[in-house]
Order: C-alpha cells, then sequence, then structure tokens
C-alpha cells in the first residue's frame, strides 16, 4: 500500500492531476568589375572605393519550462529510487528536476525505475547530427558507411577521425557500442568548433542543441535533422531514452507523461514547433528576355524546377527590383536601356513561389514613376505581403519587417547602398530607401536588444566576381556589428564568396533569382537560395541551395559536380 502512495504523490508532482486518471495500480527524454545596372560595367577604383556613379534616369539546451517541485506535506510515504544511465546526454538529465518522493539511486538493480538510453519503453529521442566547418563540399554520407568507420571497418574517409565531445562518446557508445580505436577523437565541448576548423577537413558529432552558423549540417542517407519533414524515429542519429522499471509505475507516468502526451516527463531537444526557416534569395526582375520566356511558356515558367524550395519555406523573401505597371509594353528580349517595368499578371509567379516579404531596396524600383510605384505597393498590400527597405515615403521604407513563428523573432531590414538616383524615397515620394548607416546601425541594435534576430540586406555594388570587394566588406561587416545575424547581399548577378564575422552569416551575393543574365558568363547562370534555420529563439544553422539556369528565365537545382564546382570557387574566395 505504502508503493501506492508513492505513485500518487509522484503523481500530483508531475501533473497536479486528478487521481481518478491513474489506471489501476496493485500495491507493487579577384579581380572584379562593379555595375550600376545589368550590363553596365565600370572597373572597380584602385583603392578599393566605391566608384561614382551616373545619377538614374526614371541548453546546453534552453530547457522546457519546468514547474516547480509540489510540496507534499505527508512524511511517513517511501521514496521511489530512480537511476540514470551515466551515458544520458549532459543535457537531458539538466532538464531534470526531481520531486521529493523520487530519489536518485546508484545501482540500477536498486532502482525501482531507470531512465537509460535504448529502445525498450521510450520517451524521447536526443537529436545528434553529423557536422563539418561550413566551407566543406561534401553535402553527406550513407548510415552504412559512417557505422563502418565506427567499427573499424574501414579507413577513415577524407575527414580524419570523428570529433566530438566525452559525453556524445558515451552516448553512442551505449547506442553503437564501442568504437574502433582511430575512428574518433575527444576534443572539449568548448572547444570542439575551434579544433573543426582548424584541423579541416574534419567532420563531427553534435548534439543538436549545439549547433551553431559555423557548422555545416551533413545528411545521412539525405536526411538531415534541419529539414522541415524530418521524421525523427526514422534518423540514424536519433537516440532513443526509455525509461522502464516496475511495470506499474512505469505504466501510470506513461499514461500521463508518455512520448503522445500534452505534457512528456522529458522533451526531445528537437521540437518541430520550435523550428522556422527563412529562404533568401537574389535578384528578381521580371523583364526583357525573361518576361518574353513567360509569355512564350506561361508565367510559371522560371519557377517550374526551383519553385518546391522557394514554397516549403515558413518565410520566402523576394527581392524584386522592378515595379508593376497597368501600362507595361510587351517585353523586348534585346531591349536596349535600363528602364523596366513588369506586367502585373506576373505577380501570379510571385504568388506561386509562397513569397511573404518583399524587399524594395532595388535600383530599378523607381523606374516607371511614383505612380508605378504605389501600385505595385498597392498589389503587395492586397496579397497581405509584408516589404521592406523602400516603401510610400521614406518613413515608411525604414520600418523594418517584423515577424514571430514558433517563437522565432525574425526581422528584415535593408537599404540601397548606391544612392543618388536609385533611392527615391523621400519625405512625400516613394522608392528604395538610400542607407544611412549611423540609423540602421541603431535600428539594428534597437531590435537585437527585443529578442529578434536581424536579417539585414543590400542592394550593393554589383561585381562580377566570386570574391568581396573592400567596400561590400566594410559595409556587410559594419551590419554584422551592430548586432545582424544575417548579412545579404540581393544586388549580386553572380554568386559571390561568403564569411562570418561577430557570429553572424555574411553572404556578399547570392545571384539571379528569375532574371535574364544566361548568356553573359558562366558565373552569371550560377545562383544560390539560401536557407536560414531558427530553433528556440536562436539562429542556428544554413544550407546553400544551388540553382543553374537553363535559358533566360528557368533555373534548376544544380548537378553534383556543377554544386561542387561553385562551392569550391565561393569557398576559396574567402581563402577557405
Amino acid at each position: 500500500m505504502k508503493r501506492f502512495h508513492a505513485l500518487i504523490a509522484l503523481c500530483i508532482f508531475l501533473t497536479a492531476c486528478n487521481l481518478a486518471q491513474l489506471p489501476a495500480v496493485s500495491a507493487n527524454s579577384a579581380e572584379a568589375t562593379v555595375t550600376p545596372t545589368p550590363f553596365m560595367p565600370l572597373p572597380p577604383t584602385p583603392d578599393g572605393a566605391a566608384p561614382s556613379l551616373p545619377t538614374a534616369t526614371s541548453t546546453v539546451f534552453a530547457s522546457p519550462t519546468t514547474a516547480a517541485p509540489i510540496s507534499i506535506p505527508s512524511t511517513d510515504i517511501p521514496t521511489i529510487g530512480l537511476w540514470l544511465d551515466p551515458a544520458l546526454p549532459d543535457a537531458l538529465t539538466a532538464q531534470l528536476r526531481l520531486p521529493p518522493e523520487l530519489t536518485l539511486i546508484s545501482s540500477p538493480d536498486s532502482a525501482a525505475l531507470q531512465l537509460k538510453i535504448g529502445e525498450e519503453r521510450l520517451l524521447t529521442h536526443w537529436v545528434y547530427a553529423l557536422a563539418a566547418p561550413f566551407p566543406t563540399i561534401e553535402d553527406g554520407i550513407s548510415f552504412k558507411e559512417l557505422h563502418q568507420i565506427w567499427k573499424g571497418e574501414e579507413a577513415s574517409r577524407v575527414f580524419g577521425p570523428l570529433l566530438m565531445d566525452t559525453n556524445t562518446l558515451a552516448v553512442f557508445t551505449a547506442y553503437w557500442g564501442i568504437p574502433a580505436s582511430g575512428a574518433y577523437q575527444e576534443a572539449p565541448t568548448a572547444e570542439l568548433l575551434e579544433q573543426a576548423w582548424n584541423d579541416r577537413p574534419s567532420w563531427a558529432l553534435v548534439p543538436f542543441e549545439a549547433l551553431e552558423p559555423r557548422w555545416k549540417v551533413l545528411q545521412i542517407d539525405a536526411v538531415s535533422p534541419l529539414q522541415k519533414d524530418f521524421v525523427v524515429a526514422d534518423y540514424p542519429l536519433s537516440i532513443p531514452i526509455s525509461l522502464t522499471g516496475e511495470a506499474e509505475l512505469t505504466e501510470a507516468i506513461y499514461a500521463l507523461h508518455g512520448p503522445a502526451t500534452e505534457s512528456p516527463l522529458i522533451a526531445s531537444n528537437r521540437e518541430p514547433d520550435k523550428l522556422t526557416n527563412v529562404v533568401m534569395t537574389g535578384v528578381t526582375a521580371l523583364v526583357r528576355a525573361t518576361a518574353y520566356a513567360m509569355e512564350q511558356q506561361g508565367v510559371l515558367y522560371p519557377a517550374q524546377d526551383i519553385g518546391p524550395w522557394l514554397r516549403q519555406a515558413d518565410i520566402t523573401h523576394i527581392s524584386n527590383e522592378v515595379p508593376f505597371a497597368e501600362d507595361c509594353p510587351f517585353p523586348n528580349p534585346v531591349q536596349e536601356g535600363m528602364i523596366f517595368c513588369s506586367d502585373p499578371r506576373y505577380i501570379n509567379l510571385l504568388e506561386n513561389v509562397g513569397t511573404d516579404v518583399v524587399e524594395l531596396t532595388g535600383d530599378h524600383f523607381g523606374d516607371w514613376g511614383s505612380a508605378a510605384m504605389l501600385y505595385t505597393l498597392e498589389l503587395y498590400d492586397e496579397e497581405e505581403w509584408l516589404y521592406y527597405g523602400g516603401g510610400k515615403n521614406l518613413n515608411q521604407g525604414r520600418k523594418p519587417v517584423t515577424l514571430e513563428h514558433n517563437g522565432n523573432k525574425i526581422a528584415f531590414i535593408g537599404c540601397n547602398g548606391k544612392g543618388g538616383g536609385y533611392a527615391t524615397a523621400s519625405a512625400d515620394n516613394p522608392g528604395a530607401v538610400v542607407c544611412d548607416f549611423d540609423w540602421i546601425h541603431k535600428q539594428i541594435e534597437s531590435l537585437s536588444a527585443e529578442g529578434y534576430r536581424v536579417i539585414a540586406t543590400f542592394q550593393h555594388f554589383e561585381y562580377y566576381a566570386y570574391a568581396a570587394q573592400p567596400d561590400q566588406i566594410e559595409d556587410f561587416e559594419g551590419m554584422a556589428e551592430a548586432g545582424a545575424v544575417i548579412v545579404s547581399g540581393s544586388q549580386a548577378h553572380q554568386p559571390q564568396t561568403i564569411d562570418f564575422q561577430n557570429n553572424a552569416f555574411i553572404h556578399y551575393g547570392l545571384g539571379n533569382l528569375f532574371f535574364d543574365q544566361y548568356g553573359v558568363s558562366e558565373a552569371t547562370r550560377q545562383a544560390f537560395i539560401d536557407r536560414h534555420i531558427f530553433y528556440d529563439g536562436k539562429y542556428i544553422s544554413t544550407e546553400l541551395l544551388t540553382i543553374m539556369f537553363v535559358d533566360y528565365a528557368r533555373a534548376r537545382p544544380m548537378t553534383t559536380e556543377e554544386r561542387q564546382q561553385l562551392l569550391e570557387a565561393v569557398f576559396a574566395a574567402n581563402g577557405w
């Protein structure tokens, strides 16, 4: 009868439950060129300064909140012994809050309950990732290969022994068995990332809660824990955590706090409702040969191969440089001059790819005059799309877009780095907003202080080179130093390099998304779509999606060989 009383006391602590919920019980977890507009190259100045331009004419993972133990007045209720497997993840045991009636026992044999690694009576999974320094070309490995390396059945591949901290080694040893000599290398938790970067090429096993942007998450059998459709039980680096012991006790706890309940006893370190992915894109200009192809092949033609990547995002960013205009003429694929507009029907393409946020910092937003800009904003308002970096006037254009999704607070802010006739927003005129760095840095600091993870974007100078140029580096790093977690160049017509500063991810240029530079160079056929991952209020990772243009309007995902060539060029441009 005393064990029954102890079970009731445990139930009260765990959920303050109604005793009627309990089941019946017995007594017993480089050199470059710059262009102010497409096809108008200007050489960089000798000192690297921006060229002059003509005026435009027109916890440990953060543990889930746990209630404080409920005080139980009885003093004669016996304690229930709980044994914790010493191989359990440190962050998992850190979230346990034991009531007085549940006492840790050093021996599993004398404990009524055991929390351990295994699948006997599953409570949760603790998710790990195979990771490498960000400038790693390979994207993944098969589980068969990885497990063979662990067991010493084949030599370690080019990345050398798997790096991991002591706790991770204990977890996988308990789950996979003792690793082969030379298959792994231990490193202190705080030094793991730096050691991996210093010893490149190198791969590591890290818990999901330890991910940060300088790690590249590698896929196992084409599966990554960053994916939205991730199935935790099907992933080989998901470690099962079980509660076993006396049947009456375990069944009572599972009925109230098992994995299928609303209040699981232990939360996983990867919960889907804390995850947000944001897709960032480069230049969109639905004009000239791109628009002509849309007229011939259909408005949705440019996205037929890459649309799923855009639609799958929780938040999809589009930098549309060109206004819609009701009097826009039929597109001319060999148009002379740089005054652009788009047919209003083309907005269906942006609808189709799932646009959520529109950047208005582009050079050509003012090409068709104030009426077209205001008409374009009306279309965006009708779609309920948010926009920033431009607007009906300077005040509206300076306002950041702020969003909250799955508990992640994200802000977008941007400006046009060229100014002059390219940034026409004023107190009483619509257009793109010119970069005032004192203002924008203070805005980023303020947003960061409010808990937003800030994405700062530019319409900067266009360089036809993979390497970032001195003026870009100064301006982009300034955004990072102000507190932006991502700084993204929306202006580039060919992809540019990547860097990390102040723990921020900097991508100097993504290349074109929907724009007709197919025939300019091999580099203008290449481009990135960046998928940024946020979890539990933090920016944790970026996946680089790579695309190749097949004509003036349509791009497709790159082949493995094409992707390798692009990544090698972009990483080499930063000295990686």
